[in-house]
């Protein structure tokens, strides 16, 4: 489905970047797999060996406009063009609102709102280039239904959403497509660690019976970055299972 596309997928080493850097290079797509260190992301290749020649590590901080840059132009360098962009980094917290600090408050807003910004800006230059392309962003359930504590990170996640939006409908001219994800409780390292106790609550409130898997979340963004979508933009794809926060 994306034969000859060169994706760029951040926060790509584990959990539903690293799913969807998978399914995409069994799809034919070259594959930029960026994390936040340089560790994390050699343990990722290592995993991929059979598509050593269609991948390329990074570790740029995301956060900074000059090596942002820098890793765009080496995985165009590598493969000769940018069709994709998925901005999967993020952290969470679940913090209550007398212990957040203004620090943590913004720390999480600067990955999951930020950085997505600055990726977002310096890829469409790329793809209007080549006469167009696709962003695909991390929302989550959270965006649209809140949580009990730690705010900041469903405010940024609502604020994923309006920018895909706002971009959907300001590069759309350029037949670049901006679309989201927002998934609900997935099988990630985080959740994986947790008692049965806390996960069966969590799975009664979802009316599909289970929790999701990243591979869940990785097909829909296959979807998405596919010609199957080529109609869809502005869009933000729920994939929770019904299950509300």
């Amino acid at each position: 489905m994306l034969n000859d596309k060169v994706a760029v997928i951040t926060g790509a080493t584990r959990g539903i970047g690293f799913a969807t850097a998978k399914l995409f290079l069994e799809n034919g797509a070259k594959v930029a797999i960026l994390g936040s260190k340089e560790e994390s992301v050699n343990k990722a290749l290592e995993k991929l060996p059979e598509y050593q020649d269609k991948t390329i590590g990074l570790y740029p901080n995301l956060n900074n406009e000059e090596e942002v840059r820098n890793m765009f132009q080496t995985v165009e360098e590598k493969f000769g063009k940018i069709d994709i962009l998925i901005n999967n980094a993020g952290i969470s917290s679940s913090t209550p609102l007398e212990n957040y600090t203004y620090e943590e408050f913004t720390k999480i807003v600067d990955l999951n709102l930020n950085a997505l910004f600055l990726c977002s800006k310096v890829a469409s230059e790329y793809m209007k280039k080549i006469g167009g392309g696709v962003i695909l962003n991390t929302s989550s359930m959270v965006s649209i239904y809140g949580q009990p504590a730690g705010c900041g990170y469903p405010a940024s996640k609502f604020a994923v959403n309006g920018l895909t939006k706002s971009l959907a409908r300001e590069l759309g001219r350029f037949n670049i497509r901006v679309n989201a994800v927002a998934p609900g409780v997935i099988n990630t390292d985080m959740v994986a660690v947790l008692p049965k106790e806390v996960i069966a609550p969590i799975i009664q409130g979802i009316p599909l019976g289970r929790i999701g898997e990243p591979e869940d979340i990785a097909n829909a963004f296959l979807y998405l970055a596919s010609p199957m979508a080529s109609f869809v933009t502005g869009a933000i794809l729920s994939v929770d299972g019904a299950g509300r926060a």
